[in-house]
Order: structure tokens, then C-alpha cells, then sequence
């Protein structure tokens, strides 16, 4: 009995591969889509049946009032389980060898423990965590084990020695000047941090990579084009568009997270053009198209994969961008105030760093170790995903 044999490379049928000519969606893609439309149905029913002031999941007893930030945030998370974290349960053999190389970096393991921390803080936290309230009464309380003149105090919560007031674990963190609590406030302030990575990150990975890809295999008048139009975008001033909106509009974090993410892909987009370039010179991808695979077959099995972790990458390094941008904003009165973010707290205590300094200290530690794991994290990923731009960049 003979069997038959497989065809040669150079006469495989792509047609029969791309579904007559159509888009075969992955199973990610298929799972991305049919857990975002519950995420949809939600927003119509919030949008068209749900009051103003009545809460998104009121009907099930919850006060949880989800505004449309939230769900740009949920949606995100959905993007990050179906093409990161499922992948990497895909692809077990691989996901082992990278975890491999990543331990290797200790100060990076201990970077990617605190991150979920953060990740965790910012997720569950509030539903933990009741949210800071003002108390006048009980403003400028210590940390636990620290004291703080009873002069400075309108009534001390704690224990009372030698005029000087001690904290109290009710406020672990001590207290402001407004008497919120600065655990409390760190916790919900894990959630913006979480919601602007995980936003800013989405946005700009999808229109670099976009705009890169494109232009790296368009080549000719087209390359020049877009990337003149990159060169625009990088030399625009950022910060002068966000006060421009805050004039007119008002601050607010989506509007932050826009700004700072449509004026920060400029990067993204020249480094995936960088790396297309030189995938699409590959002796594979020339074989694929000498065997009659489309452009949009090729650019999607082979440019964007070889190109992925290159990117993952570098957009965990831009993140500590954003988190210190939001923070320095905050700091200088140009954020939303109303709003429990790391830099509104530091803000909220630099008048009184001279006696209660932990309002400042608490949260500027949190910042600081989050933006130094991002960069640890992102270092971690360079050795661990892309080997060959690691050892360049040690040369």
C-alpha cells in the first residue's frame, strides 16, 4: 500500500490555508471576542436601563459603579489573558524555557512578585479595601510605631505618652491632613497605576504595531510617509496638548491616558518597523512569498510573531513613563483630584512634610518600587525573550 506523499514547500496551495482568501480567526481571537461581548451587553444595559445615579450592578446588590474607563480596563485585561497568558499555557515546552532564562535575574523575580502585588492590590483591593474617607478629627495620625506632637493632632486616635501621639492599627499608615487614611489610599491608588499600564500599554501596542508593521513591508513613498508622520508625533509636545484639553475639558484620567497614549506609540511604531524590516529579509518569509502566501498571510504567521517579543519588551518599559507622568502631573495640581492616585497623595503632603512626612514617604516608596520593577521586568524580557538584541545592545 502506498502512501501518498506530502507536497513540496514551493507548490503548497496557501489558498487552501486562508480559507479562500478570508481571515481564519485563531482560537485566541475566537475566545477574545466571546468574552467581550457579555463586557458589551454590560455597557448597553448600563448605558440604556441603568440611572445616572444608580450603581452598574445595583440589581445584584452590588455599589460598584463602573464608568467607561472601567471598561476599557476590563477589556484590556480580556486582550491580556487570550494573547499573553494563554499562549504561554499553549505553548508549555517554551514558556518553561523563557521562565528559565527569566529566573536567572533575581532582581527581576523579586520585581515580577511585587508587580503582582500591585496587580492584585489594584484588582481586588477595593473590593477589600473600603475607600478613603475624610475625617477632619482624624487628620495627621501616625504610622503604627510612630509618634507625632499632640499639638499637630485635633484628637489622637492612638495611645497618648509624654505629649506625643502614637498610631494606631486603624491607620497602619498614618492619616493626612484630611484624616484619609494612606493605606487606603495606596490600595486604590494600585488601581489607577494598574488601569494606566494596562490601558496606555494596549493603546499604543496596537497603533505602533499597526503603523511599524505596515510601514516596514509597504516600503517606497508609503515608509516615507508614515514615518515622517512618526517623526511628527515624537517632536509634538505632549504635555502642551494635555494642558490644551484640561483647559477645555476638564482633568480626568481617561483623558490623561489618551493623550499621553495616542502621543507615545511614535517609539513603538519605529522600533516594530526596525524589527520588520529585518524579519521580512528572512530566508523564510522570501520563501512564503515565492510559494504564493499573501501579504496579509505572511505578515500575520510571519513578521508579527518573530517580532512579539521584541515588542513585549519594549513596551514594559515604557510603562514607568506613564506612572511617573501621571505623578509629576498630580504633583503640580494638573491631575483630577478627585482621584486617590499615588502622586495625589504625595501632593496632598508635601505641605507637611516637617512633621508628618509619611503622608509623602508611604507612597513615594510605592511608586518608586514599581517603576524600578517595570525596568528590572524589562531587562528580564530582553535577556530572557529576544537574546540577540540583549547581546547587541552589550556590544
Amino acid at each position: 500500500m502506498t502512501s501518498e506523499k506530502p507536497d513540496r514547500f514551493d507548490r503548497v496551495d496557501w489558498s487552501a490555508y486562508e480559507g479562500s482568501g478570508g481571515v481564519d480567526p485563531s482560537v485566541n481571537t475566537v475566545g477574545a471576542i466571546g468574552t467581550t461581548l457579555p463586557l458589551v451587553a454590560l455597557f448597553v444595559y448600563d448605558r440604556q436601563f441603568v440611572g445616572e445615579r444608580e450603581a452598574t450592578f445595583g440589581a445584584v446588590g452590588l455599589e460598584a459603579d463602573w464608568s467607561g474607563l472601567e471598561y476599557l480596563f476590563a477589556f484590556t485585561l480580556i486582550l491580556f489573558v487570550w494573547y499573553v497568558l494563554v499562549p504561554l499555557y499553549q505553548n508549555p515546552r517554551m514558556t518553561r524555557y523563557y521562565w528559565r532564562e527569566f529566573t536567572r535575574n533575581r532582581p527581576a523575580v523579586v520585581s515580577l512578585g511585587w508587580l503582582l502585588v500591585v496587580f492584585v492590590g489594584g484588582l481586588l483591593g477595593p473590593l477589600v479595601v473600603s475607600a478613603p474617607e475624610q475625617s477632619v478629627l482624624a487628620g495627621h495620625q501616625p504610622p503604627v510605631y510612630l509618634s507625632i506632637d499632640t499639638a499637630n493632632v485635633a484628637q489622637c486616635l492612638g495611645e497618648v505618652r509624654g505629649g506625643r501621639c502614637y498610631g494606631t492599627w486603624e491607620y497602619p499608615l498614618g492619616t493626612t491632613r484630611g484624616g484619609k487614611g494612606v493605606f487606603r489610599s495606596i490600595v486604590y491608588g494600585m488601581r489607577i497605576s494598574v488601569q494606566i499600564a494596562f490601558i496606555t500599554t494596549t493603546i499604543v501596542a496596537t497603533i505602533g504595531i499597526t503603523f511599524g508593521t505596515v510601514s516596514a513591508y509597504a516600503g517606497g513613498w508609503v515608509d516615507e510617509a508614515m514615518m515622517r508622520f512618526v517623526d511628527v508625533v515624537l517632536s509634538f509636545p505632549t504635555l502642551l496638548m494635555f494642558l490644551l484639553i484640561l483647559y477645555i475639558y476638564g482633568a480626568g484620567l481617561g483623558m490623561f491616558i489618551v493623550v499621553f497614549s495616542l502621543f507615545a506609540w511614535g517609539g513603538t511604531a519605529r522600533y516594530v518597523r526596525s524589527k520588520s524590516l529585518s524579519v521580512s529579509e528572512e530566508t523564510y518569509v522570501s520563501a512564503a512569498r515565492i510559494s504564493g502566501a499573501s501579504t496579509t498571510r505572511i505578515v500575520r504567521r510571519h513578521v508579527v510573531p518573530n517580532t512579539a517579543s521584541s515588542i513585549v519588551t519594549q513596551l514594559t518599559l515604557l510603562v514607568p513613563g506613564f506612572l511617573l507622568a501621571e505623578a509629576q502631573l498630580a504633583f503640580l495640581g494638573l491631575g483630577d483630584t478627585s482621584l486617590p492616585s499615588w502622586g495625589q497623595l504625595i501632593a496632598a503632603g508635601r505641605s507637611d512634610l516637617g512633621f508628618a512626612p509619611w503622608i509623602v514617604v508611604a507612597p513615594g516608596i510605592v511608586l518608586f518600587l514599581t517603576i524600578l520593577a517595570f525596568n528590572f521586568l524589562g531587562d528580564a524580557l530582553l535577556d530572557a525573550l529576544d537574546p540577540e538584541a540583549a547581546a547587541e545592545v552589550e556590544r
